[in-house]
């Protein structure tokens, strides 16, 4: 049994990189575990790191070394039908000057990054390792994994799951409970290459700015979920997340929704020309709340995807921001609860309370009806086709007939679609206890 770490961090995605250079930053000796050949091998391309000052509360100005593609200025989300689309279009100069509000990346480059940062402050990074268990001592405490590995057993008092949405250890130590089809989602993923010019020219952008695109409605065919498009240096990063339980109920092969995702006539002219360069898929936690893993418990720690720290809201998509948060705050009470000689749950107790004071489990909280809400059937399969109808009721143009009020639009698409204005009373009602109120 290999012995002399404090600590082993399992996984060298943004919590556990951010984990390991917590510990090695509060000087304590600590071993990084990464499955592929190096960080972000595993990954897929195709992200948005938001809320970037919980980055830079680790690396203090990290947009001038980090590899980011473009600052995000602006957002649009899209309502689809088969032929249409209706958009919400914000921009803002205050998102393209420091503090910034967001930032496109391609993870490879990224992870690879981050973990480089671990690896400086004095983290030992291991690659090509999977830690399939962990190892307890004979009161059942953690004490260190088991890796695929010849003689491979790694002792430490300190374990940081940070492994993955199929976290091995977090379920192996009994604080991940069995995940369904409703509480992951399959996200599959291009990489579009296109020359700088006619991307800024297209997408209207300067400089480094860039852009992001939700859409929501008939681009996924029916399947609970949505897609997205974002901006890169020289390339677009595009894809449909799908509930898995939703994907097996309509029989659909994801690559289909991708291809039907490309074609649709609001998303065909944004990537015309460009040259597939990648494509991937991985799972993803969105069930919010309610798939939260047990944060602590004797010898170990959960961070990231695989305590379920992945926000899926519709409004908000986010998740690389919480990854990094919950790593730090873990490696920071690990450092504590070394120093002061006491591993056990209770002695890392004050991982749930940085959590708490940094804003991170008030979140899930406050948003706990949201993800099972734009999951509904009505959200992403009904109300996209009547919100568009509404929008070509109103503002087509026939010579020769009176124009329409918007109240008879309204309840002439209802009608249509055979939806009882109780049924949309009701559904405000849930939508504004899942983001109003």
């Amino acid at each position: 049994m290999t012995t002399g770490f404090d600590a082993v961090v399992a996984g060298a995605g943004p919590a556990g990189s951010a984990a390991a250079l917590a510990l090695a930053r509060a000087g304590r000796s600590v071993l990084l575990l990464e499955r592929g050949e190096f960080p972000g091998s595993k990954n897929v391309s195709g992200a948005a790191v938001y809320s970037p000052d919980v980055l830079e509360a680790l690396v203090p100005r990290f947009w001038e070394s980090a590899p980011v593609e473009r600052v995000l200025t602006r957002r649009v989300i899209c309502v689809t039908s088969e032929e249409s689309s209706v958009a919400l279009d914000f921009s803002s100069r205050r998102f393209a000057s420091p503090p910034y509000n967001a930032f496109s990346v391609l993870r490879p480059r990224f992870d690879r990054w981050l973990a480089d940062q671990a690896v400086a402050a004095g983290a030992v990074l291991l690659c090509s390792t999977v830690a399939d268990e962990v190892l307890r001592d004979g009161a059942g405490r953690v004490r260190g994994v088991r890796v695929r590995r010849e003689g491979g057993e790694i002792a430490a008092p300190v374990v940081i799951a940070a492994d993955g949405v199929n976290s091995f250890l977090a379920r192996g130590a009994g604080l991940q409970r069995e995940l369904t089809g409703h509480d992951l989602s399959l996200g599959v993923k291009e990489v579009i290459a296109l020359d700088r010019h006619t991307l800024e020219e297209r997408f209207q952008l300067e400089g480094d700015q860039g852009v992001t695109y939700e859409f929501l409605g008939s681009v996924t065919g029916g399947v609970a979920g949505g897609s997205f498009l974002y901006t890169n240096r020289e390339s677009l990063s595009l894809g449909v997340i799908v509930e898995i339980a939703s994907l097996a109920e309509h029989r659909v092969r994801p690559h289909e929704l991708l291809e039907r995702f490309r074609a649709h006539p609001t998303v065909a002219p944004l990537v015309r020309g460009g040259r597939l360069v990648e494509y991937s898929a991985h799972m993803v936690p969105e069930a919010g709340q309610r798939m939260l893993a047990t944060l602590a418990g004797d010898g170990i720690l959960v961070a990231g995807d695989a305590a379920g720290l992945c926000f899926a809201t519709g409004l908000y998509l986010e998740g690389i921001n919480y990854a990094i948060a919950s790593g730090r705050a873990a490696g920071e009470a690990a450092a504590d609860a070394l120093a002061a000689g006491d591993t056990s749950a209770a002695g890392l107790a004050g991982y749930r309370r940085r959590l708490e004071e940094r804003g991170v489990l008030p979140d899930f909280r406050r948003f706990r009806l949201a993800p099972r809400f734009v999951m509904g059937e009505r959200i992403h399969g009904l109300y996209p086709g009547i919100v568009t109808g509404i929008a070509e009721r109103v503002l087509r143009s026939e010579g020769g007939r009176p124009k329409q009020k918007l109240l008879p639009a309204v309840t002439g698409e209802l009608r249509r679609a055979g939806v009882p204005l109780r049924r949309v009373l009701r559904d405000l009602w849930e939508g504004g206890r899942a983001f109003g109120w």
